[in-house]
Formats: C-alpha cells, structure tokens, sequence
C-alpha cells in the first residue's frame, strides 16, 4: 500500500476533509467533492482514474440521508452500490487499495449486545440494504480493499445534505424551539470525523483488509448524546425522551453499537470516549459553553 497518490471522494464532508488534513504532505492529495467528481457518472470515475493513476482510493462518497434514500431507492443504490462497484474495479486494474466507509445500520439492531464485524446483517432500509450491496462489490472485486463500518459522525465540516451534523442541528432547533424530544431507545457511539480519519490511515498502515468497525469508546442512546450537547453547550432547554415509535421513519437500529473485535486482534488503538471527543469537536467548533 502506498500514499503516493491519494484520491478522496465525497471530498466536501466532513470525514474526507479530516482524511486530507491528515494525509497532506504524505503524498498527492486530491479530494474530489460531488460537483468535481460524482461517482454514479462511470464515465467522471473512469477519467479521474486516468489523470490521478491513484494507488490509494478512500471513498466517502455516500447518499445518506436515510429518509431520501427511501424515495428514491434508484439514487441510494446508483452511489452507494454501483459506484463502489465501478471503484473496486478501477482499483483493482490500477493496483491500488480501496477504502469504502460504512454503516451501523446494515444490522437490524433486536441483539442487546454490540455487532461484531463477522456479525450476520440485517438491512431494514433502502439506505442500509444499498450500502450493504455496496460492501459486497468493494470486497468482490477489489483484492485487499477495506470496508469500514462506522457510526453516528459528527465533525467541523458538516453534512451538506442533512443540512450540518446532528450536534449542530440540534442546537439550532433547541434554541428555534425552547424545548427538544429525541429518542431514548435507540443506542449508537457518536463519533468524531478527525479520530475516525486517524483510526481509518492506522488502519491502512497496518494492512488491515476486510470489514472493520471503527467509532469512538463507549454508548448511548440518542436521547443521551443530545442531553451531553446541550449541556456542552450551555443550552438551557428541556429534552424530552421519546420512543422509536414517535419518531418519523430512516430505519435507525434499535442498537446500533459496534464492537470491534478484528480491530482489537489487528493490534489497532482503541478511540477515545465519545464524550470526550464530543466535548473537543465542540471547543474546537466554537459551539462549547463550558471548557472541556
């Protein structure tokens, strides 16, 4: 593996910009957004692999917004499978390694324990069943490529399409609203873009290939990420909690915490609590009332 060429795409998220930070100066860098590069264009992927010759391919390209993917499935599997098809096998001609990120929710979350990566998925949402499909293709057709299934991302760069990530939605709505209801039922690790950019080139150093889960330490439920972010915050609004069943569709797991035991044998560090990293992302954001 080499990180003489770098291609990222999905370059205007918040991962990817954190992967580029970390990979500048180690070799040739290009982070390609959806306008430079967008990866359901066969003809866009095909042309980006001739001109950059790249030998390491990391792909945050996603469509994520689960409730869009819903309607409209033909878009969900166009970037989330097909693409990541296009890209193992342009990877394997070019000889380089692939990358493709992933999600908690390719399991059906009724297990009270954390999923291990050789855990059998269980898809419930056009989201989950297309990035699962897209798994398959990178590990079929791309000898040594690595899948990485993470969770909850939250980091300086936003999401476009969710319009920011969920500590800054959050905020916003506490404070357009006086008052907030967040489901209580649903567990995650919240996870911090610049410590998963880490874990994910430690990961590619080490030459670790397969399916790999990679989140901050520790859980919560959803109800109890947003009750850490007010307070960081020093946001003075009541969060009701509220069950699964009150809360619009998007096919979240019930438990979506990952346990990381391929990491683990890999010899690869953990990360560090999500209220720690939280309580970072927020200084770092300018978002935090009270000091870390």
């Amino acid at each position: 593996m080499s990180f003489e060429r770098v291609l990222i795409t999905g370059g205007g998220g918040a991962l990817a910009s954190d992967l580029a930070q970390r990979l500048d100066g180690r070799g040739e860098v290009a982070a390609r957004s959806h306008a430079e590069l967008d990866v359901s264009d066969p003809a866009a992927l095909e042309a980006a692999f001739g001109e950059l010759e790249p030998t390491l391919v990391l792909n945050c390209a996603a469509a994520h917004n689960a409730e869009v993917c819903e309607a409209e499935p033909e878009l969900a599997f166009a970037v989330n499978s097909a693409a990541v098809q296009r890209l193992a096998r342009h990877s394997a001609q070019a000889g380089a390694t692939l990358v493709t990120v992933s999600t908690n929710y390719v399991f059906d979350g009724e297990r009270p324990e954390p999923y291990g990566e050789d855990e059998p998925p269980g898809p419930r949402s056009v989201y989950s069943i297309s990035k699962l499909a897209g798994e398959h293709a990178a590990l079929a057709y791309a000898p040594g490529a690595l899948v990485v299934r993470t969770a909850g991302l939250f980091g300086l760069c936003g999401s476009a399409a969710k319009g920011g990530n969920f500590v800054t939605r959050i905020l916003e709505r506490g404070r357009e609203r006086g008052t907030l209801q967040v489901v209580a039922d649903q567990l995650l690790t919240p996870t911090f873009t610049a410590d998963l950019a880490e874990a994910i080139i430690g990961a590619v150093e080490a030459g670790v290939a397969g399916r790999l889960h990679l989140t901050n330490s520790g859980s919560c439920s959803w109800h109890e990420f947003t009750e850490a972010i007010v307070e960081l915050a020093g946001l003075e609004v009541p969060v009701e909690a509220i069950a699964t069943e009150q809360e619009r569709g998007g096919g979240r797991p019930l438990n979506g915490v990952l346990a990381r035991p391929r990491a683990d044998a890999a010899g690869l560090p953990a990360l560090r609590p999500w209220r720690d990293a939280l309580a970072d992302y927020m200084q770092r954001a300018g978002l935090a009332a009270v000091s870390a």
